[in-house]
C-alpha cells in the first residue's frame, strides 16, 4: 500500500495516526472542524453538490468529535490548530482516524503529549476498535501502552523483526533486551507467513 495514494488507503479501510502529528497528521492553518474531515471532503455527507462543503454537517460532525475526546480549544470547532496545545491537536488526529472506522488503523505513539485522562479514552478507543475485530497496529516506546493493548508484541531493532510475544509471555525487562538488540530469537513462523500472503 506504500505507493497508494492517502484517498486511496482510505477507500481500503486503513487509517493513520502518525509519529509526527504537526508534519504529518495536521492542515496547522486550518481550523479544528476542518481536521476533522481533511480526508474526507468529497464524501456525500460533508458536501452538498459536488464541491460545495456542508459546513453545517462538518461543524456537527466537529462537534461530536469535540465532546467524545474531550478536545480542547480557545474558539472550539473554528480554533486554527497551530494554535492549539500538542495534547489537543493529537486528539484532533486520533479522533478523526478512529471515527472513520477503519478496517486497520496504524497508530504510532498515539498517546504522545497527552494527560492520563485523555490517554485512558484513547486506549478505551482503540480497545473498542481491536474487540470489534478490527485491525491495530500499535507502533509505540511506551511498554506500559504496549503490554495494555497488545494481543501480539514484534519487538524490532535495525529493522529486523528480533522477538515475537504474547504479552503475557515476557517481562518488560526482557522485552528491554530485545528492543536493544542484546537478543534475538524470531523464527518467521508459518502462520504469520501465511498471513502476510
Amino acid at each position: 500500500v506504500t505507493s497508494y495514494s492517502i484517498y486511496k488507503r482510505n477507500n481500503l479501510g486503513l487509517s493513520h495516526i502518525p509519529e509526527d502529528r504537526q508534519k504529518h497528521g495536521l492542515v496547522l492553518d486550518y481550523s479544528l472542524k476542518y481536521n476533522t474531515v481533511i480526508e474526507d471532503f468529497g464524501k456525500k455527507e460533508f458536501t452538498k453538490a459536488r464541491f460545495i462543503l456542508n459546513e453545517k454537517a462538518i461543524g456537527n460532525y466537529a462537534d461530536k468529535l469535540i465532546e467524545k475526546y474531550d478536545i480542547r480549544s480557545s474558539e472550539g470547532k473554528e480554533t486554527a490548530v497551530r494554535s492549539m496545545s500538542g495534547g489537543n491537536q493529537q486528539k484532533v488526529i486520533v479522533a478523526r482516524e478512529i471515527e472513520r472506522d477503519p478496517d486497520l488503523l496504524i497508530a504510532v505513539q498515539p498517546t504522545r503529549g497527552l494527560d492520563v485522562g485523555a490517554i485512558e479514552n484513547i486506549h478505551r478507543q482503540i480497545i473498542q476498535q481491536r474487540d470489534s475485530n478490527k485491525a491495530v497496529l500499535l507502533v509505540s516506546f511506551e511498554l506500559d501502552e504496549v503490554f495494555g493493548l497488545a494481543d501480539r508484541i514484534l519487538v524490532m531493532f535495525n529493522g529486523k523483526i528480533v522477538g515475537e510475544f504474547k504479552p503475557n509471555e515476557v517481562t518488560p525487562e526482557e522485552l528491554g533486551l530485545y528492543m536493544v538488540g542484546s537478543k534475538d530469537n524470531y523464527v518467521f513462523k508459518e502462520e504469520v507467513k501465511n498471513e502476510i500472503q
